[in-house]
């Protein structure tokens, strides 16, 4: 048998005597595991970040917060991920995917012990941004065990499968954040969001012990015959022999894989396209999705206006419920996303994305025009956000900067992005509490819808469609 390249026999579909062949490449039983572990970090993100934005009120009360207080919380998980998926993402390239992989889940069991047993908001704090420096790691790490591993044909699908947990996780997290409430109606009920993954995330790091290494990149770093032995583990076969010429063709970018490749030549273009879309949406994206239980309540019409702690939880439980609506949005555009990136292609869904984003704010901004309050209309407006980002920039962005970038600085390029996505998301969480109340949603709402179309058009001026094309080739 010839030799082949890694993806190479990733992509070969099986034959019989007689000519009939299977439609596509068959996924074996080791890739379904590696990808259904690739989702817990999305779904955990999803679970813990929003529930926070419900254990935000309690906590605030519990601890005497003033509005700079609860920007530093909301800010902690998000300026967390920024810094691990700057530092911690570009691990994966020098010491490998799968060490990350496993490190980064300890670290988030730790973390979020730390968070429920917290005393204080230092404590908190502190806690809430390491749970967010393990998930900021996951977000390259987890693209690049997925996508290094299946066809190209699927790659969209299942990348945006496994990105759609963080959608599972929010409204996961919002019905148990509500259940918890009604359950158990005390300040403390905030302690338990941050107990109840723990067991869920040990388990999880148990099962990526398993897994094998990416041989993209074990042959990007020269070791062929590791490269040929993890192969065999994540197809389920043995003849396996592959050729050893990734390694002239990536070895210059590998002598200069620090930051600075990454502005230079192709890769600036590639830079910019994963890293500025990713920043305008996520300045609005988590600016809704972590203050809509806020706004919602406030829009419900305060029928506990008094501030009392029954008050708290009362107006808390009631954003609970509505959010859980409007996080449906949410769901639905993921499911559309899986259904459409490998068809359509990501840069087309990422534009209408975010012009579908620009629209669902203004509709909201208009159920409180002139100081009247019309419910139906912010939550119509709402739903519609939470679809159209989910179909397009929320989704498209990761997929994009796990893909555009070559294998030996994947983990650097795309961690860089999520970094810089997570940049508008800490500057939207700590300054959104104080614009929201000096501004009101209908100044704020259109100003967020601005930044959507910046973000379309940013995303067809350096536009690099990567559907359908092999890994070793983009």
């Amino acid at each position: 048998m010839s030799k082949r390249s890694v993806q190479a026999y990733i992509e070969e579909v099986p034959s019989w005597e007689g000519g009939a062949r299977l439609a596509g490449p068959p996924l074996s039983g080791m890739q379904w595991l590696v990808w259904s572990l690739a989702t817990a970090g999305k779904f955990f993100e999803g679970l813990i970040v929003f529930m926070g934005g419900i254990a935000l009120p309690l906590v605030a009360e519990q601890f005497a917060m003033t509005s700079a207080d609860k920007g530093l919380v909301t800010a902690a998980t998000l300026a967390g991920i920024l810094i691990g998926a700057l530092a911690l993402g570009g691990l994966a390239d020098r010491f490998g995917r799968k060490p990350v992989f496993i490190g980064e889940m300890v670290l988030l069991a730790l973390a979020l012990v730390g968070a429920a047993f917290s005393t204080g908001t230092v404590q908190l704090v502190t806690a809430l941004f390491v749970i967010g420096l393990a998930l900021g790691a996951d977000y390259p790490t987890a693209h690049l065990v997925i996508s290094e591993s299946i066809p190209a044909a699927v790659r969209g699908r299942l990348v945006l499968g496994a990105f759609s947990f963080q959608a599972v996780g929010a409204v996961l997290g919002t019905a148990i954040a509500a259940v918890v409430l009604s359950s158990d109606p005390n300040l403390n009920a905030w302690r338990i969001f941050y107990l109840l993954p723990v067991l869920p995330v040990t388990l999880v790091v148990w099962g990526r012990l398993f897994l094998p290494e990416s041989s993209h990149w074990l042959v990007s770093q020269g070791k062929v015959d590791k490269a040929e032995k993890q192969l065999r583990k994540l197809l389920g076969r043995n003849d396996v022999e592959l050729l050893a010429l990734e390694i002239a063709e990536e070895g210059r970018i590998q002598r200069s894989s620090d930051w600075r490749s990454l502005f230079r030549g192709k890769l600036q273009r590639a830079t910019i396209l994963a890293s500025v879309p990713w920043f305008l949406q996520d300045i609005s994206t988590y600016g809704i999705g972590i203050f809509t239980p806020v706004i919602i309540a406030a829009a419900f019409g305060a029928s506990a206006k008094e501030h009392t702690v029954a008050a708290v939880i009362h107006n808390d439980l009631l954003g609970a419920r509505g959010t859980a609506l409007v996080d449906l949005g949410f769901l639905a555009g993921i499911a559309c996303a899986i259904a459409l990136a490998d068809r359509w292609g990501r840069i087309p869904l990422q534009i209408i994305g975010f012009v579908g984003c620009a629209v669902g704010l203004l509709i909201a901004a208009a159920g409180n025009l002139g100081g009247q309050t019309n419910l139906p209309v912010i939550v119509v407006g709402f739903v519609l956000f939470q679809f159209m980002t989910n179909l397009g920039p929320n989704a498209q962005t990761y997929l994009l900067a796990g893909e555009v970038f070559p294998t030996p600085v994947r983990g650097l390029g795309a961690g860089l992005a999520a970094a810089t996505g997570k940049v508008g998301a800490v500057l939207t969480a700590f300054l959104f509490p104080i614009l929201l109340a000096d501004w009101g949603t209908e100044r704020l709402l259109p100003l967020l819808a601005i930044t959507s179309l910046v973000g379309a058009a940013i995303t067809w001026a350096y536009r690099i469609e990567t559907t359908g094309k092999a890994m070793e080739s983009i």
